[in-house]
């Protein structure tokens, strides 16, 4: 076995023996495609030592990040005790994930993975990422409204109405739960939003962005009124044709809970869960407590904000 094959095998026992807790009576699909084959067939494999009931199921690339898979997927999906679904483009927003918990299935999601984030991201202390995820929820979650503010000129607030805060942990245990992983970030699809964001981090299509080079978002009761960036103005406009505004709305909040991820490195996946950051999206809630369908998730990540609970400044926990 390769130093490679051997790095994968471990954040694969990682993922499925400590995160999903996969037992030997239960059945788990792996849902890959072709360019994730590699991540994918580590998993089935772990998958296989554990339980007889282990399947992998491989299809094309989606187009973009919340596009439905395949019907033949999305039955693999709900059928199931557990799935894992190392992806191209993101399912997490998507129906299929969705229904597939909605019918007693639990899993995780790694959209956009590569094998450099797949290891680097698994390889961490999940006792952890829950008791910090766990901190942040406790001093914002009660809160009515959120305010994010940089140096940069990032100044928007959020309004909670009548959503709760969700927690990424990696913990997937539970028949129904959901996480991304790598893990370790709450969120909240706000009821509404109004500001200024300025994205610093990471963001797609671009990745990690340059020293210096700024991605500034205007929002309005809700929806983006103005991007700066023409390639991220155009997908959401190409969105619009097909959902109207839906494309435009604000969805997410969250704050990075993994204080093992020391520096972003252009994966959102990975990057958005960073100790000491805050992403906001455009696009789809539907998955994440909110009423939005649209065939988009875009997030961008936000270095050094600070976060302020109706009024009171909140201490993020740090790389």
């Amino acid at each position: 076995m390769t130093e490679a094959d051997a790095d994968l095998r471990a954040a694969s026992e990682t993922a499925v023996r400590q995160c999903l807790d996969l037992q030997p009576d239960e059945s788990l699909v792996v849902v890959t495609d072709d360019k994730r084959e590699r991540i994918g067939e580590a998993l089935y494999e772990v998958a296989g030592e554990v339980t007889d009931d282990a399947t992998i199921v491989r299809y094309p690339p989606g187009n973009q990040h919340g596009e439905e898979p395949p019907a033949p997927v999305a039955a693999a999906m709900q059928a199931c005790d557990a799935f894992l679904a190392p992806t191209t483009k993101s399912l997490s927003h998507t129906r299929a994930r969705g229904d597939a918990c909605d019918a007693g299935a639990r899993g995780a999601t790694l959209p956009g993975i590569t094998e450099e984030v797949f290891v680097t991201g698994l390889d961490a202390d999940y006792d952890a990422i829950y008791d910090h995820s766990a901190a942040m929820l406790d001093a914002v979650g009660g809160a009515d409204e959120l305010r994010v503010t940089t140096e940069k000129g990032t100044d928007i607030t959020f309004v909670r109405g009548d959503r709760e805060w969700l927690a990424d942990t990696g913990a997937i245990a539970e028949a129904g739960s959901f996480s991304n992983l790598p893990a370790g970030e709450i969120f909240l699809s706000p009821a509404s939003a109004t500001g200024t964001y300025v994205v610093d981090g990471t963001m797609m299509p671009h990745g990690l962005l340059d020293e210096g080079r700024e991605l500034r978002f205007e929002v309005e009761d809700g929806y983006v009124t103005e991007i700066s960036d023409d390639d991220i103005r155009e997908q959401v406009e190409a969105a619009a044709e097909e959902v109207g505004d839906d494309a435009y709305n604000l969805a997410e909040i969250g704050i990075g809970t993994n204080v093992g991820v020391t520096d972003l490195v252009g994966s959102v996946l990975l990057d958005e869960k960073a100790a000491g950051t805050v992403h906001i999206a455009v696009g789809d809630d539907a998955g994440i407590g909110g009423d939005t369908d649209a065939p988009l998730h875009l997030d961008g990540i936000i270095r050094e904000p600070a976060v302020y609970a109706d009024g009171e400044e909140v201490d993020l926990p740090q790389p």
